[in-house]
């Protein structure tokens, strides 16, 4: 094994931890905006998944101040293209989730043979956010 990169590793932590909770706030969001006769379902989809990202982000900023970091308190940029459709609250949503899934991509690849837990994190949450990008494009055929 090779040794792990500590600093790299805290940083794109942090960038994931801000990341997630910018997507706290974005499925909140998508969630108050959603109308039509199938609101229930998809409010219900949006506000597990803003939990999800806020649980994603504690479990980043736990291993931050682990690998004796700080953790951000800033929250990533959040785009949004001012279109409440369902269809573009989805398409926004599968945005967010590929970039995600770029985000623990590029962990596993600075935490890889370094650290047999982070290696597991970062693969854990890599097939959580496959699943999400899956889970939307399904979802999304019924605009199609």
């Amino acid at each position: 094994m090779r040794d792990l990169n500590t600093q790299a590793t805290i940083e794109l932590l942090n960038q994931i931890m801000e990341f997630e909770l910018a997507g706290v706030v974005r499925y909140t969001h998508c969630s108050l905006m959603v109308t039509g006769p199938n609101r229930i379902p998809i409010v219900d989809f949006f506000k597990a998944q803003a939990a999800e990202s806020l649980l994603h982000a504690q479990e980043a900023g736990e291993i931050i101040t682990g690998l004796e970091g700080h953790p951000s308190q800033r929250i990533a940029p959040i785009e949004e293209n001012n279109r409440h459709g369902v269809r573009d609250l989805l398409e926004e949503s599968l945005n967010h989730e590929q970039k995600a899934l770029e985000m623990y991509k590029q962990l596993l690849g600075v935490v890889e043979n370094a650290s047999v837990y982070l290696e597991e994190f970062a693969r854990t949450k890599i097939g959580q956010e496959e699943l999400h990008n899956l889970e939307i494009k399904k979802m999304l055929r019924d605009f199609s």
